[in-house]
């Protein structure tokens, strides 16, 4: 007879997903992880297959609440340049927290790629969700004239994605909001 699994899946993946992010994929064990979880070798096999589906699992649980979140606060803004000044610098500020431990999707982009090809695959969905998301956000703000019109939405969108993956690198050297805001303001200026 099977036995029942003993702890809450959901909530290992949540620890999971921050020890990877602290740590990276690399340099987390499974002994790491199931110490750091409280579960047993057999258990971790059992629920995610091994070390590598424990970790699409955290990505996907970042994809499906960090990186989702920072796409429904592009909704909140009164207007369009505060929506993405608060989404860039919000992003920043969770990069910089615990020594500037970054953003989980662009570490794994940096320590898994090329050879992952579903890391891969993962990331990308990330970045295309999020380009396509402020690519219609900056549609509606040049119909409504807030921004110009003079670039194309998309192509600002690819910009403004590819930059605050720079201004996430960025943060794991210099874990300072105070520095780094700054910069928001500089790419604010393509909107211009």
């Amino acid at each position: 007879m099977a036995r029942t699994r003993e702890f809450d899946t959901e909530a290992a993946v949540s620890r999971a997903m921050e020890l990877f992010w602290t740590r990276g994929y690399e340099a987390t064990s499974v002994r790491d992880l199931t110490g750091h979880l409280g579960i047993g070798q057999g258990s971790l096999y059992a629920a995610f297959g091994d070390k590598d589906g424990l970790y699409r699992a955290a990505l996907e649980h970042y994809r499906t609440s960090l990186a989702a979140a920072a796409l429904r606060s592009l909704d909140e803004g009164a207007d369009v340049r505060s929506a993405i000044r608060t989404m860039l610098v919000e992003r920043v500020r969770i990069a910089v927290e615990h020594g500037g431990r970054g953003c989980l999707m662009v570490n794994a982009a940096c320590e898994r790629l090329p050879e992952d090809a579903v890391t891969r695959r993962t990331v990308r969905d990330v970045q295309d969700a999020s380009r396509d998301a402020l690519a219609d956000v900056l549609r509606v703000a040049a119909e409504r004239g807030e921004i110009s019109t003079g670039r194309d939405p998309h192509t600002l969108a690819a910009f403004l994605v590819t930059f605050l993956n720079g201004l996430l690198v960025s943060s794991k050297i210099t874990p300072d909001v105070r520095a780094l805001e700054p910069l928001v303001e500089v790419a604010l200026a393509a909107l211009d």
